[in-house]
């Protein structure tokens, strides 16, 4: 079904675009729902599309031979997916996406959109501006993973994801999506168990409280300075 306009411009990729030209595209986009045991696409399938998070909340997961899953990262609304480079590039998708509960997905095919950029060198420069930006993050969490403590990490995880999804309480701020440890353990590269103790940590120091389907941050400067130490 087509998506309504409201909020596309919030959208990466889309808001660097005219309202007119936001408004021409609007009729190429198609919104779509999952459940949590859906597959929005699987690795290895053709990258036709460009998917954005319009509602709910997105893992990218990356499977071994073994089938054993990996969570690379967590996609919110507003969000593409992990694969923009492989629509890009026409390469498949190098990983998985499934929802963490029920999600609306935008989906635009890529020859819409290149149309589009043709007539447009502006919005061109725009998503090579926005590709290197993607670029410099990837960068980041690798010199993140390579230099940084564990514990470091993991309180830069429950940082951002509390810039993204934080609900502000009167005991602190609640994560509006559910995360595992086992999905903690895999977005800052650490065991399973490293991030229950760390976790088991933070709550001792009064830093975070609940579990990982009601999971608030107490102490948000804290973990900064953990994170940044």
């Amino acid at each position: 079904m087509a998506p309504a306009q409201a909020g596309l411009g919030n959208i990466p990729l889309l808001n660097i675009l005219s309202t007119a030209d936001r408004q021409r595209i609007l009729g190429e986009l198609t919104e779509t729902r999952y459940g949590k045991d859906d597959f929005i696409f699987r690795e290895g399938e053709p990258a036709e599309y460009f998917h954005i998070v319009k509602e709910g909340t997105v893992k990218c997961v990356k499977s071994s031979p073994h089938g054993k899953e990996c969570t690379l990262k967590m996609l919110m609304p507003g969000d593409l997916f992990c694969c923009d480079a492989a629509v890009f590039d026409g390469a498949r998708h190098p990983g998985s996406a499934k929802p963490m509960g029920d999600v609306s997905i935008l989906r635009l095919r890529k020859a819409a959109y290149y149309d589009l950029l043709k007539r447009n060198p502006d919005a061109a420069i725009e998503v090579i501006k926005y590709l290197g930006n993607r670029l410099n993050e990837a960068q980041e969490k690798t010199k993140i993973l390579a230099l940084d403590r564990a514990d470091q990490r993991l309180a830069a995880l429950l940082v951002d994801i509390a810039a993204k999804s934080g609900i502000r309480e009167p005991q602190g701020i609640r994560l509006a999506v559910r995360v595992t440890r086992e999905d903690m353990a895999n977005m800052v590269g650490t065991t399973t168990e490293t991030a229950i103790r760390i976790m088991s940590r933070f709550k001792r120091e009064h830093l975070v409280s609940g579990t990982a389907s009601r999971l608030v941050i107490r102490n948000l400067d804290r973990l900064r300075a953990i994170a940044s130490a």
